[in-house]
């Protein structure tokens, strides 16, 4: 088999893994570019919500990433005791939850955490609760 074959099979495998695994479960597809989170519920598209993500300094991951634990009330230990509502981590300290300062979403504005509209974390939370944490991914584009 020449290179070009085995590295066209090797896509096709990527590929089809990727659209099986979101066709079984819950995931949240952010763009950086957009400040959007697409919610896809076995495949299908349900929800489309304003995000910020990391202001100019700070980073938010890209990546394909495992919701890894949930915390309803959780504040943040690095930044000032700041609330962290519906809290889903997916990445060490990183996590997608709630905001107050709603009249940023849609721009960059965090430390590298993904912020939502607070009736939007908690519909995440409550669905990632559902699903589970091993049947949830956040997915995270440029």
């Amino acid at each position: 088999m020449s290179r070009i074959s085995i590295f066209a099979a090797a896509f096709c495998c990527l590929f089809f893994y990727a659209v099986l695994a979101e066709a079984g479960g819950l995931v949240a597809r952010i763009s950086l570019r957009n400040q959007t989170l697409t919610l896809v519920q076995n495949g299908v598209v349900t929800d489309r919500w304003k995000v910020s993500t990391a202001r100019r300094g700070y980073v938010t991951p890209r990546g394909s990433y495992g919701a890894k634990w949930l915390s309803r009330h959780h504040r943040s230990r690095k930044y000032d005791n700041a609330p962290m509502p519906y809290a889903i981590f997916f990445k060490g300290g990183y996590a997608v939850h709630a905001t107050y300062d709603l009249k940023r979403l849609g721009r960059p504005a965090s430390h590298g955490c993904v912020r939502l509209h607070p009736d939007n974390a908690a519909r995440l939370f409550s669905m990632t609760q559902r699903y589970g944490l091993a049947n949830t991914r956040i997915v995270i584009t440029q």
